[in-house]
């Protein structure tokens, strides 16, 4: 059941942690061998579920301890045509997989959720290319390109989609207009470089200007994420009506450039007391900021101390 399809929780109040950097956790810190970043195979094998359940239980164990709500991604980033082919799925074995990663979720929710920890089901999508490297689609290739993962979690459980790492405009409304059309909420998160600019040059105001102009304001919210706060915590002008369309932040652990993470063998967790310092610091530039989450190289260690940070201490029951 799409439990929360037509009334996000996220809108009533209330904060709502994520995970972190799914791969490179599975990857760095579990050994699991993820080709071309991929991690949706893990879904097809009982070994590779086994995995992701103890990924995703080690963040869902903090929300449950804190009391919170839970923003819950489907392992599906890389789960669309053009790396699929390269994997060996074709629309078939997509349209499967990527139904069957919401499946896994929507059981992890029935076991952890609870009155107070709300646990809203996501698909992510990522970017057609590399989430580093700017695409080159218009708006109505994306919309076309993007539809068929959109309509197969339509067909789920899923509550919401999640365009994560869009690096171009174009792409995000392409997203935006499919979901719009599968009548699902979707979220647009935008990466950024070191100058807090997407690889093309637009500021995210722009980014998020442009697009709710070109969707009619269809986005349910905006994110930003896979960039460190010091990239990007000047972007938000005090005041500025764009600035409230902005709900979450999934941040990088290391202050590096994208180019340098790309080329490092070893992953940079960044320092934690800093991050999570950082993450108090944007919710005095972000007045609606409520999703707190991570991405490449953080973890469950990330999330937790974040959430000391940023989130009032649980009410414990006597």
């Amino acid at each position: 059941m799409a439990r929360y399809r037509h009334s996000l929780p996220q809108f009533n109040g209330g904060a709502f942690l994520s995970d972190g950097g799914m791969e490179t956790d599975l990857i760095f810190n579990r050994g699991v061998d993820l080709p071309l970043f991929a991690s949706f195979p893990l879904v097809e094998t009982e070994a590779g579920r086994k995995y992701l359940v103890d990924y995703y239980e080690s963040f869902l164990r903090i929300a449950r301890d804190r009391q919170t709500g839970f923003i819950l991604d489907s392992a599906t980033w890389r789960s669309n045509p053009d790396w699929g082919a390269q994997l060996g799925y074709d629309a078939k074995a997509l349209d499967r997989v990527n139904r069957e990663a919401i499946e896994l979720i929507a059981g992890l929710r029935a076991t952890w959720e609870t009155s107070v920890t709300p646990i809203v089901l996501n698909g992510a999508i990522g970017p057609r290319g590399d989430g580093y490297k700017a695409g080159r689609m218009a708006a109505a290739e994306a919309e076309e390109y993007h539809a068929a993962q959109i309509a197969s979690f339509a067909r789920t459980d899923a509550d919401m989609v999640s365009a994560i790492t869009m690096n171009t405009i174009f792409e995000a409304v392409g997203i935006a207009r499919a979901a719009k059309e599968a009548k699902l909420p979707c979220v647009v998160s935008f990466t950024v470089e070191t100058d807090g600019r997407l690889v093309g040059g637009q500021s995210l105001k722009e980014a998020v200007e442009t697009t709710d102009e070109a969707t009619g304001g269809s986005p349910a919210y905006y994110m930003v994420n896979c960039a460190h706060p010091s990239h990007f915590d000047q972007a938000f002008g005090r005041g500025e009506a764009w600035v409230k369309r902005i709900f979450g932040v999934r941040a990088n652990a290391s202050a590096k450039s994208h180019q340098e993470l790309d080329e490092s063998p070893t992953i940079d967790i960044g320092d934690m007391a800093d991050l999570s310092r950082r993450y108090t610091a944007l919710q005095g530039a972000i007045p609606k900021l409520s999703v707190y989450g991570g991405c490449c190289g953080t973890d469950h260690r990330h999330i937790a101390m974040i959430s000391e940070a940023v989130l009032p201490p649980a009410k414990l029951s006597a």
